[in-house]
């Protein structure tokens, strides 16, 4: 196994390479304005640092958000075009269960929240249960204003950036994760590859915006659509 994973869901791009032992590389950069310039060249250099070949791979995996519209379609798109051209089929990962990984993989076993910044003073949140067994997500990913998530939600431990910028609003923050803010392609890979080895299905490369896009059709537009 040869397994690339990466994500530009959130403020970050990150960039993993692992095979059946563990990591061989990482490049994790903190850009929210540049995901673009910055994936490709974290590629090269994670293969470069591993001293491995793309061809090598077996597996490419991406994260597929909650997101922000340009971030994911960088990602998801590069995804897909890096399988297409080995001839492997691209899978991807929810943003929100990595980071519930992340917590699992430290140990936390309680139900905790997961809040990423979604902009426009909202967050991507998804609450989790933690076990011995795993994680499970008590149910789909949303967006809200932090102050409008259900009050016992918002006063459960949380991971990842929505508990920075919404300290008031969401003030328990998770102790063995609290710096823990953006997904990390690391933890998209050791979650794709957990997932794998118990016969589980990733998901498809497809975005999860959770939102309607900024841009909509004008009436000129729409009266052309329409004939």
């Amino acid at each position: 196994m040869l397994l690339l994973a990466f994500d530009t869901s959130t403020s970050a791009v990150s960039v993993a390479l692992r095979d059946e032992a563990g990591q061989l590389a990482s490049s994790h950069v903190v850009d929210a304005q540049a995901h673009g310039e910055i994936l490709a060249p974290g590629m090269r250099a994670v293969f470069a640092e591993a001293g491995r070949r793309p061809d090598e791979l077996t597996h490419v995996v991406v994260g597929v958000g909650p997101g922000p519209f340009t971030g994911l379609r960088v990602g998801i798109v590069s995804a897909l075009t890096l399988a297409h051209a080995l001839d492997l089929s691209a899978h991807g990962v929810c943003g929100l269960d990595v980071l519930a990984h992340r917590a699992w993989s430290a140990g936390v076993r309680e139900r905790i929240l997961v809040a990423i910044d979604a902009r426009r003073k909202e967050v991507y949140w998804a609450a989790y249960t933690l076990t011995g067994e795993g994680f499970t997500a008590d149910d789909e990913p949303q967006v809200a204003r932090a102050a409008d998530l259900p009050e016992e939600v918002r006063h459960l431990p949380n991971i990842g950036r929505g508990g920075l910028l919404y300290p008031d609003e969401l003030p328990v923050r998770l102790i063995r994760c609290e710096d823990v803010l953006d997904v990390e392609a690391g933890d998209v890979a050791d979650l794709a590859v957990r997932l794998l080895g118990q016969g589980r299905d990733l998901l498809p490369p497809e975005p999860l915006y959770l939102r309607r896009p900024d841009a909509v059709p004008s009436q000129s537009v729409k009266s052309v659509l329409a004939r």
